[in-house]
């Protein structure tokens, strides 16, 4: 198409290109340079808004794909806790006869990390349990069954990282076994009722028994009071 600028009758700088014979002398129509950036700049700016608005539309739709993500593995996370905390029966602070309940079924009761230590002599890092300092009135019971261990009188501040008591509420509140693992000679302590996994003692505690129960806070249920 031949098109041409020059100024127009209104001394506009123009476009020119072959139009209806009609409409103008000798053939010729006249656009103004400036409607045409004008109308470019508006092509421009509507293609910008929809890039834009595509983009804002984008993003929300990946929002919304994790947060429904999000929701789904909550769901799922909630649905497994609630099959692995189910209610426990064995669970008294007032029966004191001796439990026999396999490691299957213990499974099937406990949270993950309390299974981990009370059923498999596991070991919770030190200075990460809750109860490590505590140092509030009441009384610990084991976690797994509700059998009563100690007294918070009996509990002192230790550098080890551990909760550490000088004293069981009774001597029966827990029973002893040898343990060599890991290369190292020591006393392992267990819930005299359900047999499971506490800590260790030591015979560098304070008097007047100068023992050291050094438990895991995941296997301790504190209850306050005096």
């Amino acid at each position: 198409m031949f098109m041409n600028r020059r100024l127009c009758q209104h001394g506009n700088d123009c476009l020119i290109f072959p139009g209806n014979l009609q409409s103008k002398p000798f053939g010729i129509s006249y656009i103004s340079i400036n409607e045409v950036d004008k109308t470019a700049h508006i092509i421009t700016l509507t293609l910008y808004i929809m890039r834009t608005i595509l983009k804002m539309m984008m993003a929300a739709t990946t929002l919304l794909t994790a947060a429904c993500s999000n929701a789904q593995n909550k769901t799922e996370n909630n649905r497994k806790m609630s099959e692995q905390t189910k209610p426990n029966p064995y669970y008294s602070r007032t029966d004191t006869n001796k439990l026999t309940v396999s490691n299957e079924e213990w499974k099937k009761l406990l949270p993950a990390d309390v299974y981990r230590i009370a059923r498999l002599a596991g070991t919770e890092y030190a200075f990460s349990g809750k109860y490590w300092k505590t140092d509030v009135k009441g009384m610990y019971y084991c976690v797994v069954c509700g059998n009563p261990l100690f007294k918070s009188g009996a509990k002192f501040a230790s550098s080890c990282g551990w909760p550490s008591f000088y004293e069981t509420i009774r001597p029966n509140s827990v029973e002893y076994l040898q343990d060599d693992s890991h290369g190292m000679s020591r006393i392992e302590v267990r819930c005299g009722r359900c047999e499971s996994h506490l800590g260790h003692i030591f015979d560098d505690g304070p008097a007047p028994t100068f023992k050291r129960f050094c438990m895991n806070s995941a296997v301790l249920d504190f209850e306050p009071g005096e």
